[in-house]
């Protein structure tokens, strides 16, 4: 079967494969300056198209690549001693989160990701302040709920920048947390493998043929930041996800 076969499985139209490029491009722009929340800007618009239990693992794939391509340059600034404290309670999260997302109904998992995006977008924008120190002990509910959203939702990589944000400089910080995506990309992608959920070709042709709209994103994001600051930007792409996670909850109270 060619590629071109199995990607006529998903039945897209041309304005669908349109408004698909354009979210990952959006979503990989935040990644490249945020460092996370693809799922938090693509998800709203990819779940137009397709079930959330495909889109998590779609973007998971296109993290991996992503993730790694981000870690790299600053491997060298990465905190041990935080990262091998969150590791462990990560991987038991996205365990949870694999479970939950392959055995929940979808229309549940709708509410659950208007919820959960609206609730990310609200504290976003209410904390303004640097956070005060958190004790080390917050590793553990941290890992657990960063890891359970990953796999679940696709970003727990929120939860991580507040706990190392509030314990580490900034360089250090930063680096810490792509070593902790790039390990959770692979948690989650081994997740998936086990689950079968990568036996179907038609979804690593479609995360193949959105790799250059990922690399798109990427080489904007960086740009970007040499020009915004990116807590202005991150700002104003927060009000979209909030406006996103609203009409996600409409969308379930109307069906």
């Amino acid at each position: 079967m060619s590629a071109l076969e199995l990607l006529s499985q998903w039945s897209f139209s041309p304005w669908a494969w349109l408004l698909i490029g354009v979210g990952i491009v959006l979503a990989y722009i935040v990644f490249g300056i945020a460092g996370f929340g693809t799922a938090l800007v693509a998800g709203p618009i990819l779940i137009l198209f397709m079930p959330l239990s495909k889109i998590v693992p779609l973007l998971v794939l296109l993290d991996f690549v992503a993730a790694f391509g981000n870690l790299l340059p600053s491997r060298k600034d990465v905190a041990k001693p935080e990262l091998l404290r969150l590791l462990p309670c990560m991987a038991v999260g996205c365990t949870l989160g694999v479970i939950f997302l392959l055995n929940l109904k979808s229309d549940l998992l709708l509410l659950m990701m208007g919820l959960f995006i609206s609730a990310y977008a609200v504290y976003s924008l209410w904390i303004k302040a640097r956070p005060t120190r958190l004790a080390a002990g917050w590793a553990v509910p941290m890992g657990i709920v960063g890891g359970l959203f990953g796999a679940l939702f696709g970003s727990g990589g929120f939860l991580y920048a507040i706990y190392l944000n509030s314990r580490l400089p900034k360089d250090p910080a930063r680096a810490t947390q792509s070593a902790l995506i790039s390990c959770s990309t692979v948690v989650r992608l081994s997740l998936f493998m086990l689950a079968g959920v990568y036996a179907e070709l038609p979804l690593l042709v479609l995360a193949l043929c959105l790799l250059p709209a990922m690399a798109l994103g990427l080489w904007i994001g960086r740009r970007v930041t040499m020009k915004l600051s990116r807590e202005a930007f991150v700002r104003l792409v927060t009000w979209l996800v909030l406006a996103s996670g609203l009409a996600l909850i409409g969308r379930y109270l109307s069906t």
